[in-house]
């Protein structure tokens, strides 16, 4: 995402505790990311750059299976609010969906939902 809303989601995520998080400026970047570190949960850009977000998530759930490694909860982020889009990040493996812009509330329940101990990646 751009650098204001990367520093707007920081702060919502700092507020209620998360510590550590992790930026990827593409959806390949949050692939290697995915494989370098455990994390509780990755906030999925679905229009990143070099790889979008439904592939970066197909590419980790595959990456998941041949390792037989535990799934990594990923929420979509986009500004498409369309129902179908929300089957469309499903369909890629993602297990929820956030539309833009994102409510601190929306966001926190997400974190609250789906955390066992802060780990992120943006």
């Amino acid at each position: 995402d751009n650098q204001v809303n990367i520093k707007v989601a920081l702060k919502m995520l700092s507020s209620f505790g998360c510590k550590h998080v992790t930026i990827a400026n593409n959806g390949h970047e949050a692939v290697e990311e995915v494989k370098r570190a455990r994390y509780d949960i990755v906030f999925m850009d679905c229009h990143m750059p070099v790889c979008d977000g439904y592939d970066a998530t197909r590419a980790i759930r595959e990456w998941e299976k041949q390792e037989g490694v535990s799934r990594v909860t990923i929420v979509a982020l986009t500004a498409n609010a369309l129902i179908n889009e929300r089957k469309r990040c499903l369909s890629a493996g993602m297990d929820d969906y956030l539309a833009k812009p994102v409510s601190v509330m929306d966001l926190k329940t997400m974190v609250v939902n789906y955390c066992l101990d802060g780990e992120f990646i943006g």
